[in-house]
């Protein structure tokens, strides 16, 4: 249990280093997430144990510089300066604490430096070592610089920086125990000797100070890093290399896209159609209808329990055969993805695409993560520099782009009646992001701001570490998608059987039969979609309909209005005119649209 009179300890340094895992590897399981509060950005805490005594380990948000251009740069600089403050499991400035309880000023900081991008590593480091708080650097990665010959003298980098420095490889927890140790050795002198912070600088624009900084990295990497001059660069660099230019790098990542297509549908359908639709309805909801009809007699009570939107039936259907394995095919094909670096190479290729639609090659990562979902996609917009590329990154998202549990009741509405029918639906989602992109960029205030990409290397992704990703991103979706989605039919259960369903039905009726050629019964999912976007498309499939029906109601459900927790994230993020409009756009585009399609669609899908 975190407790404000511990001392603390902030683990910073750059993005994609392997911060996460060596904060794993130091606090277990015992973490929690909290918001700085002003800035929406999200940081993970939790407790260590050294010789006996609990501390906070903070992993502050990951940056390039100290120099506050950004949210995440902002944050970690107030975290340096102490100003960090608890207020019901939220962190908010010093200025604002009523009634909270403060943090100790942080005793240590350890900083993780890639070995492989030593340069731009040290550049933090230096930023961080002017707060004159004890630090000890780890050097990580060690076994990808190793694979390339490449050797750093530690003892003088030791030496120069005036700091322990530990090697480690995170990801096989080498060096973990002794940094471990040598940051107790640390922190027991920072008791001992009573050592604080000496320095605070503040927020500077001196552009000559930074360069002096950057000089000073650059010496310093050369000093202590041994390159083998002249090394042939083995196949995997050459390979990673022409992944970012456009040939032959457009046709592989076509190539590398239409795989992880292949093993989001072929292994979902695989995992709904042979183990879980055979456990669900084969087992489960047979004998949970038994158990039903035994206690309960005919009636409303016993309908919202069993009958048509039965919450017991379903309640787990729907969210445990339609839609979770697909989530699970996702994220093991976005593992992969993410794990053998490939993902910052597809970002570098369609840079110039994306500059064009007024966001920078870097957003490639939450546009990819709306796929997933998008709440942590829109959150992870924050990463992006400016507000206008945040907006326009985060209206796509709700616009054109479908989450996994969408994409699951896509492939379970269409791949089996019409696959072209299915394809057409994601290329238009490809095509609508792409034009909207171009459209708004232009429609949007605001500018553009320059960003710099780091490449990681290509590697082979650990089973080990893969499936423990998609084991806790599936946890993830039960906690925080099934089990709102069994609610959310619950309720509509309630709505069905009191009555009020048709009378909101009826009423809907002339938009839904007139504009969208639906039967009647196709507003239901309509109104259940205003819960959770998927829910507009899944009663679909228990439905007559032809195959330009269930294209309109696909198409209509990608466009809909979003799910009420984006709904409210986008007022968190933003404010709350850039949550209506958003709402506005995706329900209005849905119906043009959808009409469009229902009336002139039989040219392309018959």
């Amino acid at each position: 249990m975190v407790k404000a009179d511990m001392d603390s300890v902030l683990l910073m340094g750059p993005p994609n280093i392997g911060k996460s895992v060596i904060f794993n590897a130091l606090t277990g399981i015992n973490v929690s997430m909290a918001n700085y509060v002003g800035t929406t950005v999200e940081y993970t805490k939790g407790v260590m144990t050294l010789n006996n005594r609990e501390l906070i380990l903070i992993d502050v948000p990951g940056t390039y510089t100290l120099d506050a251009t950004n949210d995440a740069e902002k944050v970690a600089v107030d975290m340096l300066k102490g100003n960090l403050v608890e207020k019901n499991g939220k962190s908010c400035h010093r200025a604002s604490q009523n009634n909270s309880e403060t943090l100790k000023s942080p005793s240590a900081v350890i900083s993780v430096i890639d070995s492989c991008n030593l340069e731009s590593s040290l550049y933090l480091l230096f930023q961080v070592l002017e707060y004159g708080i004890p630090t000890i650097a780890v050097l990580n990665r060690m076994d990808i610089l190793e694979e390339r010959g490449d050797i750093i003298n530690i003892p003088l980098l030791e030496k120069e920086l005036g700091i322990k420095v530990i090697p480690t490889v995170a990801i096989e927890k080498k060096g973990i125990k002794e940094l471990k140790e040598e940051l107790g050795n640390l922190l027991n002198e920072v008791i001992k000797k009573n050592l604080k912070a000496t320095i605070k600088p503040e927020k500077s624009k001196n552009e000559s100070k930074n360069d002096e900084i950057w000089e000073k990295a650059e010496l310093l990497s050369k000093k202590v890093m041994n390159k083998i001059e002249n090394r042939k660069k083995s196949k995997r660099e050459v390979f990673g290399e022409l992944l970012t230019k456009p040939w032959p790098g457009l046709p592989i990542s076509i190539l590398i896209l239409g795989i992880s297509f292949g093993i989001i549908i072929g292994f979902g359908m695989g995992l709904r159609k042979y183990i879980l639709l055979p456990i669900v309805r084969g087992l489960i909801i047979p004998e949970i209808e038994r158990l039903i009809n035994l206690i309960l007699s005919d009636g409303m009570i016993k309908n919202i329990f069993i009958g048509d939107y039965g919450f017991l039936v379903k309640g787990l259907e729907w969210p445990f055969t339609l839609v979770f394995p697909y989530v699970i095919s996702f994220y093991l094909a976005l593992s992969l993805l993410e794990d053998s670096g490939y993902l910052p190479r597809l970002g570098v290729l369609l840079d110039g695409l994306l500059n064009k639609m007024g966001l920078p090659g870097a957003s490639i990562i939450p546009l990819l993560l709306g796929y997933g979902c998008g709440i942590p996609a829109i959150m992870s917009t924050r990463s992006l520099n400016t507000n206008k590329e945040r907006i326009l990154a985060s209206t796509l998202i709700c616009l054109s782009i479908p989450c996994i549990a969408q994409s699951g009741a896509f492939i379970s509405l269409l791949a089996e009646r019409s696959i072209i029918a299915l394809f057409l639906v994601y290329a238009f989602s490809l095509v609508l992001l792409i034009s909207s992109g171009l459209l708004l960029n232009k429609l949007l205030p605001g500018k553009r701001h320059p960003t710099i990409m780091e490449i990681p290397e290509l590697l082979i992704p650990k089973k080990e570490v893969i499936l423990k990703k998609v084991w806790l991103r599936a946890n993830q979706f039960l906690k925080e998608g099934a089990l709102p989605m069994m609610g959310m039919i619950g309720l509509a259960a309630l709505l069905y059987e009191s009555g009020i369903m048709d009378i909101i039905g009826r009423l809907m009726s002339p938009l839904v039969v007139g504009i969208l050629k639906l039967p009647a019964e196709a507003s239901v999912p309509l109104i259940l979609g205003i819960f959770r976007r998927e829910f507009s498309i899944i009663p679909l499939i228990e439905m007559e309909l032809t195959t330009i029906q269930l294209f309109t109601g696909a198409i209509v459900g990608l466009l809909y209005v979003p799910c009420i927790a984006i709904i409210a994230l986008l007022a968190r993020e933003f404010n709350l005119k850039v949550s209506i409009m958003v709402t506005l756009l995706t329900t209005i585009s849905a119906f043009v649209i959808g009409g469009f399609i229902a009336n002139f669609g039989s040219l392309l899908i018959r």
